[in-house]
């Protein structure tokens, strides 16, 4: 059986981008029983921002809630919190020694804000944080991490280190492959294609929530900003609609052509609204299941992250145990 490891960090309300990006994808794999999966919340790399408790808190509890609404209930599928295993802490201290600090300065969060904002204020757990990933994968002996284009980089850093700690003591971490998908990978900003859709921008009209309502979520697509001309076409010089017809595309399951050829001399207008409708129509089930889930008294969250805290924890241990009886740590 193939692993598969990956994450959501709970640092605001999620998006359609996120649930394109890869909470689809993670519900369909979850349903693979060929696949083992282990999604987890990076609560831990949540507090290179310090969140408040109390809504670090919830935002944790509602990114499991979301998982569960897109599928990622089956028996081979493990939730949990990254706080609810510290040997991904322990890992992550001794990783830092097969890390080098050439590594780290390149990593892009940390280069893009210290570029703006200069590298002397930057937290530690911001320049460590990738460190952690690593951990976060090794742990578990993962064959396969679904990543964004744009966290790629993450999983390059992570087989360096495996590959470095194995050739020093022998083979002891799988060399994991990131997995990137391609269409929806990349949902761009509604209001400025140029950006990627993020639950952490200020302005969020160009961004819809996963819990928006119907009401809103129609208002921003038909306020979508689009290209000059009213052809409903894919190219490198019409970028909204081009992020427009990707979105139909994953949501529908049509390749972006034949999207086209439909809306062929019927413009913007008509195109938008069969957009918003399809929106509409795939986050409602979803809203409705996780409105369920995050009730009081509802106990299907505790029993997943049970559930996913018990495997999780089995196999991080072992691995931690391995790794520190080789370095003569026990």
């Amino acid at each position: 059986m193939k692993r598969v490891v990956s994450g959501v960090k709970p640092t605001g309300d999620l998006t359609l981008g996120n649930y394109l990006g890869a909470m689809k994808r993670w519900g369909e794999m979850s349903a693979d029983p060929e696949l083992e999966c282990f999604l987890f919340v990076p609560n831990l790399h949540a507090l290179t921002v310090r969140p408040d408790p109390e809504e670090l808190r919830r935002n944790s509890r509602a990114a499991v809630a979301w998982l569960l609404a897109a599928g990622a209930d089956h028996e081979h599928t493990y939730l949990f919190m990254q706080s609810q295993v510290p040997a991904h802490s322990e890992l992550t201290w001794i990783l830092n020694n097969y890390a080098t600090v050439g590594e780290l300065n390149r990593m892009t969060q940390f280069k893009d804000k210290s570029q703006k904002l200069g590298a002397e204020g930057q937290l530690v757990g911001l320049y460590d944080y990738p460190v952690m990933m690593a951990a976060d994968v090794l742990l578990y002996d993962a064959d396969e991490v679904p990543v964004g284009e744009d966290q790629k980089q993450h999983v390059e850093l992570t087989r360096d280190i495996a590959t470095r700690f194995n050739n020093v003591h022998g083979e002891t971490f799988k060399i994991p492959k990131p997995t990137v998908q391609t269409e929806g990978a990349r949902i761009m900003d509604l209001q400025d294609p140029t950006r990627k859709m993020s639950k952490s921008d200020a302005d969020l009209s160009g961004c819809i929530l996963l819990e928006d309502d119907e009401k809103v979520i129609r208002k921003k697509i038909m306020r979508a900003v689009t290209d000059s001309g009213s052809q409903v076409a894919a190219a490198a010089d019409k970028p909204a609609v081009t992020n427009l017809l990707v979105i139909m595309s994953v949501l529908s399951g049509k390749p972006i052509d034949e999207l086209e050829q439909k809306y062929a001399g019927r413009g913007y207008g008509d195109f938008k609204e069969d957009l918003a409708e399809l929106v509409v129509r795939t986050l409602k089930p979803l809203q409705r299941t996780y409105t369920q889930l995050m009730k009081p008294g509802n106990d299907q969250i505790d029993k997943a992250l049970e559930h996913g805290w018990w495997r999780a924890s089995e196999l991080a241990n072992a691995k931690l145990g391995q790794v520190k009886e080789l370095l003569g740590l026990m």
